[in-house]
């Protein structure tokens, strides 16, 4: 968000409306490695820290979000974190989709897989979780990577490209895992599979802790090893027991987290800028 930020400020000043008109950014990541996206990315952000108090409000989506960029020499005048909302009724168990995909795909209906939804970004370390299925040849994972050859194959992991019905492919998961080593703010994506009813393994990054909470498990970053234990722990429980983490998955996302609550934030930040 860091060039529309940027952008909206430069406008709002040409605009001879400053005094009339409230300006809001907002942060959607945390930790990121600039190194890795250009010097030209790197210089914008450093000048919406310096122009980060001009700003009528700063919305973070991210308690660890709006910290990094704190960090970052950020100083706003006032700033408020607004976690992401989720559709709830888009993303839901849904066992017509779960028997259908499953059909689709060839997997077997007692088999225990794995969702992965990623874009290709060295932050999602999609390296660490291909690591991780290796050690797991038990077990089958879906994952968003494209039909190009950036990963090598793994026999017990389908690569399905670019997809757009995810909500569909997570009701026929178990569990959804993230392994992000950097750059998170609020993973949709793990708060999406919650809504479906997954347990979630996740990396301790960005939020990822405050949206799982105790229906998953949380692994160091860039740990494999880490990763597959986790993933082996729930896979290793029996299906009640699954049934009932996915059940209390859904149930914080619904309870914390559903769309209603964030655009009511939303409006009441509005508001209260007068």
């Amino acid at each position: 968000m860091y060039h529309g930020d940027l952008a909206a400020l430069v406008a709002l000043v040409l605009s001879g409306r400053r005094r009339q008109t409230r300006l809001v950014w907002s942060i959607r990541c945390t930790a990121m490695d600039w190194r890795g996206y250009g010097v030209g990315l790197w210089l914008v952000v450093k000048a919406c820290a310096l122009l980060s108090g001009w700003p009528d409000l700063v919305t973070a989506n991210a308690v660890a979000g709006l910290k990094s960029h704190l960090a970052l020499g950020y100083r706003p005048r006032r700033a408020e974190v607004v976690a992401n909302g989720i559709d709830i009724d888009e993303f839901r168990p849904n066992a017509a989709a779960r028997r259908a995909v499953r059909t689709e795909l060839g997997i077997a209906d007692d088999a225990i897989v794995l969702a992965h939804v990623a874009r290709v970004d060295a932050m999602k370390d999609h390296g660490s979780f291909l690591a991780a299925m290796a050690g797991l040849p038990d077990l089958s994972a879906y994952w968003s990577a494209p039909a190009r050859k950036v990963f090598p194959p793994r026999p017990n992991v389908l690569r399905l490209g670019r997809r757009h019905d995810v909500a569909r492919l997570f009701a026929a998961a178990d569990f959804v895992v993230s392994s992000s080593r950097r750059g998170e703010g609020f993973s949709n994506v793990l708060a999406e599979g919650m809504a479906c009813g997954l347990a979630a393994v996740a990396t301790d990054v960005g939020d990822a802790k405050l949206i799982v909470g105790d229906t998953g498990l949380i692994v160091p970053p860039e740990s494999p090893d880490a990763l597959a234990a986790a993933i082996r722990t729930l896979a290793a429980e029996s299906a009640a027991a699954r049934a009932e983490r996915g059940s209390k998955a859904r149930a914080r996302i619904v309870e914390n987290f559903a769309m209603p609550r964030a655009v009511q934030r939303y409006v009441d930040l509005y508001q209260s800028l007068g």
